[in-house]
């Protein structure tokens, strides 16, 4: 039997069954317990930290014990969304990076971390109280069950129970014990799945993310559709134009020379074979625009070497030194190759233009949750993510959930990192590499 289905009751359920779904639910209630710990030497922590945080040594401690905290957190997170049955995302805004202190701004700025803060409180109070629940349930039934014997192992009258209206002191009294068996049997039955589901339910409520948050993603996803259906307008428009201006017209006068060609082939075929020759170099010439357009849309180089060798080849065109540092184990999907070469090449080419710098370094990894693209250049700084290339680099990662990260202060240096949630396939591994 497995975590998702342990609450869920079947209408016609065997007592082998259900007496199995509630062993299993007693020992989730015993995880509990067992966690509730950790989440009070947490709470403990955290409360002192930012109690001294105004010494720095509370700010230093926050470092770790917000990570922490998190992790205990999903943990809890998970165990719920397994117990009930759904799929429970985390909450936190991405993580800022950069400097330490711009970490600890992102933390503080973002409700959830504060959230897990207030569930570390009801985790070691309310949860915790269920939890010791759920457990001494378990445990009466077994100790009432095993009573008459365990007695018969210990010194006449040490576990003599006085009930007030009768005293149970002997070994043959000792088995009137049984008759409270039923009722605290049925009691674990009855109330071991509803303990458990109350537990899971309180995680789920505030460690969930808030209807604000969600409200909030669907309108960034909202946004980021219409922003990708306007980016896919203007770039069928661009190709049209292309097209248009470019293969378009050559074709048309490829074919005014093959008419004029096929006229005086009979009159004058040197006029005619000149004609030709043209349509020859017109035909060169709307191949080489055919080629253009359709490495605008898919450039051949990602599909012939990946993102890597896509990359690679990025660095290789730029005037200045480029290390790369590529390590992936394997392909990510072609859309996000694609968004993911683009981006970077805008953001290579903002180095050309603006950064004046003197080297740059690409850095593309997977961290098992997203790809992870860091560009590095040693110019000028006062890079500006609402600057219309920055801003369409972000938003063309948003299409994929992606972001981008940009530290970029005056006088340098400028870091500026992209990542988008992804899989990879087809595992291989390409090694670094440095371009001068």
């Amino acid at each position: 039997m497995t975590a998702a289905t342990a609450l869920a009751v079947p209408r016609s359920e065997r007592f082998v069954a259900g007496m199995r779904r509630r062993v299993a639910l007693t020992g989730v209630s015993l995880v509990y317990v067992l966690l509730a710990p950790l989440a009070l030497v947490l709470l403990c922590t955290l409360t002192v930290s930012l109690g001294v945080a105004v010494t720095g040594v509370g700010l230093l401690l926050l470092l770790v014990l917000v990570p922490l905290a998190a992790q205990l957190a999903g943990l809890h997170r998970r165990l719920a969304g397994r117990l009930l049955g759904v799929t429970i995302d985390a909450p936190y805004a991405p993580t800022a990076r950069g400097s330490w202190w711009a970490r600890l701004r992102g933390w503080a700025a973002d409700p959830a971390r504060w959230r897990d803060l207030a569930w570390t409180y009801v985790a070691v109070t309310l949860g915790w109280a269920l939890a010791w629940l759920g457990v001494g349930l378990g445990l009466a039934v077994v100790w009432y069950a095993i009573f008459p014997g365990v007695y018969a192992l210990v010194p006449e009258g040490t576990l003599a129970n006085d009930y007030g209206f009768v005293n149970l002191d002997t070994q043959p009294e000792a088995y009137l014990n049984w008759v409270l068996l039923p009722v605290v049997f049925a009691l674990w039955w009855w109330l071991e799945p509803v303990l458990v589901r109350c537990i899971a339910q309180l995680d789920r409520a505030m460690l969930a993310p808030s209807r604000a948050a969600l409200e909030r993603r669907v309108a960034e996803v909202s946004q980021s559709r219409a922003e990708s259906i306007d980016h896919s307008a203007a770039e069928l428009r661009r190709i049209e134009r292309d097209l248009h201006d470019g293969a378009q017209a050559r074709l048309v006068a490829l074919g005014m020379n093959l008419g004029l060609a096929a006229e005086l082939l009979e009159n004058d075929p040197e006029a005619a074979a000149r004609l030709l020759t043209e349509a020859r170099d017109v035909t060169t010439s709307a191949l080489g625009d055919l080629r253009s357009v359709v490495r605008g849309i898919h450039p051949p180089v990602l599909a012939d070497r990946g993102l890597a060798g896509a990359v690679q080849a990025l660095a290789l065109d730029m005037a200045v030194p480029v290390s790369t540092t590529i390590v992936l184990a394997g392909r990510a999907p072609a859309p996000v190759e694609s968004a993911v070469y683009f981006a970077v090449s805008e953001l290579l080419a903002n180095v050309g233009k603006h950064a004046a710098a003197d080297r740059v370094s690409i850095d593309v990894s997977h961290d098992g949750r997203a790809l992870v693209v860091v560009v590095e250049d040693d110019g000028v700084g006062g890079a500006s993510p609402s600057g219309t290339g920055l801003s369409g680099v972000a938003r063309r990662l948003t299409a994929f959930d992606g972001t981008m990260d940009v530290v970029s202060p005056a006088g340098g240096p400028t870091t500026i990192t992209l990542e988008v949630p992804c899989a990879l396939s087809s595992p291989r591994t390409s090694p670094s590499s440095a371009t001068d």
